[in-house]
């Protein structure tokens, strides 16, 4: 896999892997995810624009 393809945050640091068919995400801690599971335990609880997962709200 290239390292084009992976991606980390700088906020919380887990690393998304652009796959087809959807990304998977890296946490720290725990199995694999996506970017909607992201976004439920960290991303709407921070308001930082370096949020790689971040939708406008």
């Amino acid at each position: 896999m290239s390292e084009q393809n992976i991606r980390t945050c700088a906020v919380c640091g887990v690393k998304i892997i652009k796959m087809v068919g959807g990304d998977r995400v890296m946490f720290s801690v725990g199995p694999p995810g996506t970017r909607e599971t992201l976004w439920q335990k960290v991303c709407r609880h921070t308001n930082n624009m370096g949020c790689i997962n971040r939708r406008d709200k």
